[in-house]
């Protein structure tokens, strides 16, 4: 009735003379207090000043407005600030303030009364909110803003208002700001961007761990959200306990400033902090106690367009620097086998080298190839001729191996496989020997290793697309989320050193995964020229490559460099937006590593006995499975602890069983009878030591650390399960091999300088590689809040942290141990197969 008789007034008035906005304002008021004369309600307004406590008593029958006017400038930020406090305790209503501004209203009630989880009321009688500024565009006016008491309690309560200037409103770069916050007095500042500075970090400390609190960029508008129950609903804004930074850009606010909120919640669950007792009565208010959060922030420009081009260089400069120095090992490596050509042609092919001065380069180079690779010495010749143990060998001849090989590079189908079946009795003989050699475990055709280890290489390409597909699509859509709802909680940055480009926010951590993809495919590089050389020496009947050697199946190399490859691209993905959710995508491919690894080192001197492809991922997709498994249900879940490690004993068991047989058993109905006749005859009736004893020693010490492991998984039960399993294949993968160094070593082989630099210098790769994954930037084990105290600054180059650097150490690393592998048998080149020890 009020307002419409005040409209009326104005509307009769402006068919005359124009009127003021402020003569208006006067009139309505004059109208609402004539309103509340009749009424019986006495509204009384105040002439207020700033800095001056107002001390007062509000009826239902009794309201006051406070008129305060003040100066704003279009050249100086000033913020006002209106703090509100109750005197009595008991009332039976609440007070409401409203301000009224030109172009905003605030309203809030005391006591104000805040939620928490499961619908918990804390109710706060001191209050304190800072004013929304609108932007003026004059260069100085006068601006009238009114606070309106009022309550619907027949009881008289006393109040305290005050409204005051807030100086320091107005943030400077790198000037530190401290101030004090709580849930009922949360506060902002603004910050205009300077010339020349398009992106800033803004950053929060507090030497207080709890009470959580949330900070918030918005963009210069009214209202600022600055409550616990709405700051999240414009802006960005991050959780935070002792630390907090969001990066800033000028492009994403039109006015080039923002305003910097800081809330302190009502309960410090959403920081990680203890969760209080649950209420009895839905409606009982509960005393939140002393939230006050002493706060600091500054403001620092980010790192400019120079330092983006020089870690992009700095990234690209150490991975080619690795393509340049192959290449020059390679034209060496060339120059020295044509020195070497040259004085063998120098030789006549029948002079011995004790003749030309010439010492055997290693214990195997007596009755072994020549160094040509192309003649036999007369006494490998009669060995392989006479010789009565080489379980099936038929005698050849230099004509028969042309032959035979001649008709391996016919074209073969799979239903051509030669599966061994016409000998398989001749199978338990040589495989159950007590001392095996290459030569009885590389018997089957090479079209069938050929093809068979072909397959690992396809397979890990055709998983590679359809995981990567989905993962690209998945991350993608985690960034727009990020950046739509501003929520930096979503995902777990090092905050404090993410350089944003484009719509990513962590462009460093994605870009230093580099690595991974350009010496993938270096490794793949290499692999390609060997098994080019390799194609090459069976096409002219090299004997070297026809009977010496480890035999070359470069398969499961491939599938090697593939998978390094996609580690890194996936791991690029995972740093996208970095969570628990998508923390698989991240080792996936490092289970496929450590596995194809040590199916690569099995199969150097078990060629004939190795996984197939199929069962090989097979097995690999229940780790990953479990991994899943691990992740979304482990934490806390003793059922699933106790599965996974019965499973996890089970599986190292009959790997063992698999190993120490070379597979000659079965796992039928009649394992339980025969597994009680073997102790029955070994160990009770006479008690017989191990046959293989290598075998078993290795076996043993798997067994101890597997069972280790799955006691401390069973028993500490650690919140990264994902971690944990790569631990379990790592551990695995280093101890086997460590056996195969030691059992190569003590089987009189020698390591070649080569690879044997590269073996130390990975080494040492590797420990360093380790320090800076321990680092431990952040954890999505712990809440983001939590997570963010471990956030540290750039270390390198001003653009790359400690989690960068562990990425360009553990992709040369990775390299390095796949050139071992590739290497570090070299020596046996030209040392036949049925002298070379398989361990």
């Amino acid at each position: 009735m009020v307002f419409r008789s005040c409209w009326k007034s104005r509307h009769k008035k402006s068919r005359g003379a124009a009127v003021r906005p402020a003569a208006l304002l006067w009139f309505c008021v004059a109208q609402l207090v004539c309103s509340g004369d009749a009424l019986g309600e006495t509204v009384v307004q105040k002439e207020a000043e700033f800095d001056i406590t107002y001390n007062d008593t509000v009826t239902s029958v009794n309201q006051t407005i406070y008129a305060f006017n003040h100066t704003v400038s279009r050249n100086k930020s000033e913020g006002v600030r209106v703090s509100v406090d109750v005197l009595s305790q008991d009332f039976e209503s609440p007070i409401l303030f409203v301000v009224r501004q030109k172009q905003a209203v605030l309203s809030f009630q005391i006591p104000l009364i805040l939620r928490g989880l499961y619908q918990r009321k804390y109710p706060y009688n001191h209050v304190g909110r800072t004013l929304c500024q609108p932007p003026t565009l004059v260069a100085s006016e006068t601006q009238y803003f009114f606070v309106d008491v009022s309550t619907l309690s027949s009881q008289g309560t006393n109040y305290q208002l005050r409204v005051s200037r807030v100086e320091s409103f107005t943030l400077h770069t790198d000037k530190k700001f401290s101030f004090t916050a709580s849930p009922s007095q949360p506060q902002y500042f603004k910050y205009v961007f300077p010339d020349g500075v398009d992106t800033v970090i803004v950053k929060v400390n507090s030497d207080m761990t709890f009470p959580c609190s949330v900070m918030s960029i918005q963009d210069i508008q009214c209202p600022v959200y600055d409550l616990d129950n709405n700051v999240a609903f414009i802006g960005m804004y991050q959780t935070m306990t002792k630390k907090g930074a969001i990066t800033v850009q000028r492009k994403d606010f039109p006015s080039n400033s923002f305003y910097v909120v800081v809330v302190v919640k009502t309960e410090d669950e959403a920081c990680g902090g203890p969760l209080r007792f649950y209420p009895l009565l839905p409606d009982v208010l509960i005393d939140a106690g002393n939230r006050s959060k002493d706060i600091d922030v500054i403001v620092t420009p980010a790192i400019k367009l120079k330092v983006y081009v020089m870690g992009m260089l700095f990234c690209l400069g150490i991975f080619l620097s690795f393509y340049l120095l192959t290449f020059l090992i390679a034209c060496l490596e060339n120059k020295r086998l044509c020195r070497k050509k040259k004085r063998e042609c120098l030789i006549p092919a029948n002079v011995s080298p004790a003749e030309t001065g010439k010492m055997p380069a290693s214990p195997y180079e007596y009755g072994s190839f020549a160094d040509n690779g192309s003649t036999l010495s007369s006494e490998a010749i009669t060995d392989s001729a006479t010789s009565t143990d080489n379980y099936g060998y038929a005698e050849r001849s230099l004509d028969s191996i042309g032959r035979s090989r001649l008709e391996s590079l016919s074209s073969v189908e799979e239903d051509d496989y030669d599966t061994l079946d016409d000998i398989d009795s001749d199978k338990n003989i040589v495989r159950t020997k007590k001392f095996l050699y290459v030569a009885d475990l590389s018997r089957k055709d090479k079209r069938i290793l050929s093809k068979k280890y072909q397959i690992y290489f396809w397979n890990i390409a055709t998983i590679a697309v359809f995981y990567a597909l989905p993962v690209v699509q998945l991350v993608i859509t985690y960034q727009t989320v990020v950046n739509v709802t501003g929520n930096q909680d979503i995902c777990y940055y090092n905050f404090l050193c993410a350089h944003p480009m484009g719509a990513l926010s962590a462009f460093n951590n994605i870009l230093s995964n580099l690595g991974y993809v350009l010496l993938g495919l270096l490794f793949l590089l290499i692999v390609l020229k060997r098994d080019v050389i390799h194609q090459r020496a069976l096409l002219r009947n090299d004997l070297n490559a026809l009977e010496c050697g480890i035999p070359k199946h470069f398969g499961l190399y491939y599938a090697m460099g593939t998978a390094l490859m996609m580690e890194g691209l996936l791991s690029a993905c995972y740093h996208v937006c970095p969570n628990y959710t998508n923390f698989q995508f991240d080792t996936s491919f490092m289970y496929m590593i450590a596995g194809l690894c040590m199916l690569k080192l099995y199969q150097k001197r078990h060629p004939d006995i190795n996984a197939s492809a199929y069962t090989a991922y097979a097995c690999l997709a229940g780790v990953i499975f479990f991994s899943v498994l691990g992740v979304v249900f482990g934490k806390g879940n003793n059922v699933f602890w106790i599965v996974f490690s019965v499973i996890h004993i089970l599986a190292t068991m009959l790997l063992s069983t698999q190993l120490y047989y070379m597979g000659r058993w079965h796992l039928d109905s009649g394992i339980l009878r025969r597994i009680v006749h073997v102790i029955y005859t070994d160990c009770i009736r006479q008690c017989s030591g191990p046959m293989y004893i290598d075998r078993m020693v290795l076996l043993v010490m798997g067994n101890i650390v597997n069972w280790s492991l799955a006691a401390y998984g069973l028993i500490e039960r650690p919140n990264d399960f994902a971690s944990y399993l790569l631990a379990i294949a790592i551990c695995n993968l280093l101890l086997y091999f460590a056996f195969y160094i030691i059992m190569k070593l003590r089987s009189g082989e020698r390591i070649q300088c080569l690879p044997l630099v590269i073996i130390l210098f990975t080494a040492v790769v590797w420990g360093l590689a380790l320090y800076f994954f321990f680092q431990g930037l952040s954890t999505w084990q712990k809440t983001p809040a939590e997570s963010r105290e471990h956030n540290r600054d750039c270390i390198l180059l001003e653009f790359f942290d400690d989690h960068d650097i562990w990425h360009f150490l553990s992709s040369i690393a990775m390299f390095g141990s796949f050139l071992v592998l590739l290497t570090m048998d070299d020596d046996l080149d030209a040392v036949q197969r049925d002298k070379i020890f398989a361990f």
